[in-house]
């Protein structure tokens, strides 16, 4: 139905983000930019296959007349991992597999990338946010292709859920032996990523 596609770390600002993001696994982000759509931007990793993306409100874009993605409009504290991304061939039938609520198909684009994204109406996706945001790239043109390789790779993402067998009921048929979904208290994300200076973690 869908595969990893990259792994989201949201910040009250980019620059704070990218900071925490730096600092934890010694490397530096590159690429990224403006998405006016939502009042968003971001700085990317390439992290081999999938990639990771610091993503914040961006102060200078006008607000827009609807919830932002990730449901940043209510994002405070620490940067910090709060989401993962799909890719799926078929959009459509990804959603129709989905929980409800995981949104409705929006077409976006920054620079020369375009793409489709389930965007849900309040910004909020299933399960608190557990459940994957889902992508369909259009054309032959995918941001981790156009990052330059330092050395990083996603070992493992763990996906902490209270109702963790709900959770990847709903995930289907999805398998991805770098995901993991565990039981914990409250929505938890943590990334294991190999680097230039050994296994960081980014929670």
């Amino acid at each position: 139905m869908f595969e990893l596609d990259h792994i989201a770390v949201a910040a009250d600002t980019l620059k704070e983000g990218v900071a925490a993001v730096e600092q934890a696994l010694g490397v530096s982000l590159s690429g990224g930019g403006e998405h006016p759509l939502m009042g968003t931007y971001n700085r990317l990793l390439g992290l081999g296959d999938v990639y990771l993306e610091v993503i914040a409100i961006n102060p200078d874009a006008p607000a827009p007349d609807h919830p932002r993605w990730f449901d940043l409009d209510h994002f405070s504290g620490a940067p910090r991992l709060t989401n993962w991304i799909c890719r799926s061939d078929d959009l459509e039938a990804a959603i129709a597999a989905s929980p409800d609520g995981v949104g409705v198909p929006v077409a976006l684009s920054r620079g020369d990338l375009r793409w489709l994204m389930a965007v849900p109406a309040d910004g909020m996706l299933p399960f608190d946010n557990a459940y994957p945001a889902l992508i369909q790239w259009q054309g032959v043109l995918h941001p981790a292709d156009l990052l330059a390789d330092v050395g990083c790779r996603l070992r493992r993402l763990e996906v902490a859920y209270p109702q963790a067998e709900a959770l990847q009921q709903a995930l289907g048929g999805f398998a991805d032996p770098r995901v993991v979904i565990t039981k914990g208290a409250r929505v938890a994300y943590r990334a294991e990523i190999e680097t230039p200076h050994g296994v960081r973690v980014l929670q």
